[in-house]
């Protein structure tokens, strides 16, 4: 009897099982589906493009070989994307798909065909002390839209999570009411959409959309609107109609609204209408608790053990996004690597993420102050701290500011606003660049990381 293309699946991940770790299997290779089988050739379904082409490559001959064996003629698998999981969310493409609980729900969808996440929900969102505030004034928008918190400005650095809980506010508004009709968009795309407006002479049809399309007002990154006039004239005017119509609006921004230097203070002061809450760095704890909340949800208990999540927690302190890829990462580590992922091959892996001296057990130490990291850097590089700290625009100045700038929002997690005011009152794009370019310098010269690294150590052990 002709045999279907999933029993000669069933029979090659069997044996494909004897030679392979478990973690591969379960990452690669059980979340697949054979298609069909025809002509000596099975095709294999994966969730994505970037899995099916890591299955061809890695494992697409031993795979072949076995099939050989399994029925006693030489067939080549090939895999392909399967269609119906192409949208599914990144991380789902290195885990086995999850199994829906009776009677469980799916998260609402929107009637108005925005880009929302089905996986940004209340209950994929880990509350703790950096973010509880924002959390419960979400929660309450969701309550009584337009009424306590309109509108809501959650700001924070980024990677923390304001996207997640704005959305999430959609994803409650729309399982209240099905009818809810959402409109979220990033500053950047109502930017470009007023400009496009403007010249094609479309302005009254956009004006339209925003102004009496939604029931919901969702603007991501509104920091972009910094200097863009005539994009602001008009965000002006959306938002006072929406208001007086009680429609809903929620903001997020990477600094709170007074921290806007380039917006109108008309602006400024509707925005800080309602609630403004930040969204903070996560402690240990919280840290641990994101990471046990993504191995539940993406069914990772037995793949990744609790002490390799705290040891990701205890050395990955930026933001959710870096502690969530780290697990992408080592997912990947363990399975090129063949073997079972430990606290010991955690370490192989992400070892670009853990600073030296970071294994040894902790001790109890007092932040350096700012003033402090100016007077360290100075020294090493050869200015003065008041140099530092001047306006001055000094070349030999340039590399030793933009180090101390980097050391202070690195150790002391300072906002952005604040380490500009301590080196001669430099905007906020000032620090960015700054960072940014020092942390590239550091990515690809080892001499200058280990001439910052020495400075931090100097001063973490004050």
């Amino acid at each position: 009897m002709p045999q279907s293309a999933k029993d000669i699946w069933k029979r090659i991940l069997d044996e494909a099982t004897r030679q392979l770790p478990d973690t591969t299997v379960r990452a690669w290779l059980e979340p697949t589906e054979a298609v069909s089988y025809e002509d000596d050739r099975l095709v294999v379904a994966a969730p994505d493009e970037f899995a099916a082409k890591w299955n061809e490559t890695n494992h697409g001959t031993l795979l072949s070989r076995l099939a050989e064996g399994v029925l006693g003629k030489p067939i080549t698998v090939t895999f392909r994307v399967q269609e119906d999981r192409q949208k599914r969310p990144q991380m789902d493409f290195f885990v086995t798909p999850p199994v829906p609980a009776p009677g469980s729900s799916k998260p609402p969808a929107n009637p108005s065909n925005q880009p929302l996440n089905e996986r940004y929900t209340f209950d994929t969102f880990v509350i703790g002390k950096s973010n509880q505030l924002a959390a419960a004034a979400a929660h309450a928008a969701v309550e009584a839209p337009g009424k306590t918190y309109n509108p809501l400005f959650i700001y924070g650095a980024t990677g923390l999570g304001k996207t997640h809980l704005m959305q999430a506010i959609a994803h409650g508004m729309i399982k209240r009411r099905p009818e809810t009709r959402v409109l979220y968009v990033s500053a950047e795309q109502f930017i470009n959409e007023v400009i496009e407006g403007i010249q094609s002479r479309t302005m009254p049809e956009i004006r339209r959309r925003y102004r009496a399309g939604c029931d919901l007002l969702l603007v991501d990154d509104v920091h972009f609107l910094e200097r863009k006039e005539s994009t602001q004239e008009e965000f002006f005017h959306t938002f006072n109609t929406l208001y007086e119509a009680g429609i809903q609006i929620v903001l997020t921004s990477d600094r709170p609204p007074k921290d806007l230097p380039g917006l109108e203070p008309r602006l400024v002061s509707r925005f800080e209408w309602g609630m403004v809450a930040d969204i903070g760095q996560p402690d240990l704890e919280h840290r641990i608790a994101i990471l046990r909340k993504k191995q539940e949800q993406d069914h990772l208990e037995m793949t990744i053990p609790d002490d390799v999540l705290r040891f990701i927690a205890e050395h990955v302190r930026s933001n959710v996004r870096e502690l969530e890829g780290c697990i992408i990462k080592l997912l990947l580590y363990a399975s090129l690597k063949h073997r079972e992922i430990s606290i010991e091959l955690a370490r192989e892996a992400l070892a670009d993420k853990i600073r030296p001296g970071d294994d040894l057990p902790a001790a109890p130490r007092t932040l350096p102050t700012i003033d402090k990291i100016q007077d360290v850097v100075a020294r090493r590089w050869g200015v003065t701290a008041e140099q530092l700290r001047s306006k001055a625009r000094i070349k030999t100045l340039v590399v030793p500011r933009q180090i101390a700038m980097y050391l202070a929002r690195d150790i002391l997690q300072m906002q952005l606003i604040e380490i500009g005011q301590a080196f001669g009152g430099r905007d906020h794009s000032t620090v960015i660049h700054s960072v940014d370019k020092v942390q590239r310098q550091m990515a690809r010269d080892r001499g200058f990381r280990d001439r910052i690294e020495s400075a931090r150590t100097e001063l973490v052990a004050q």
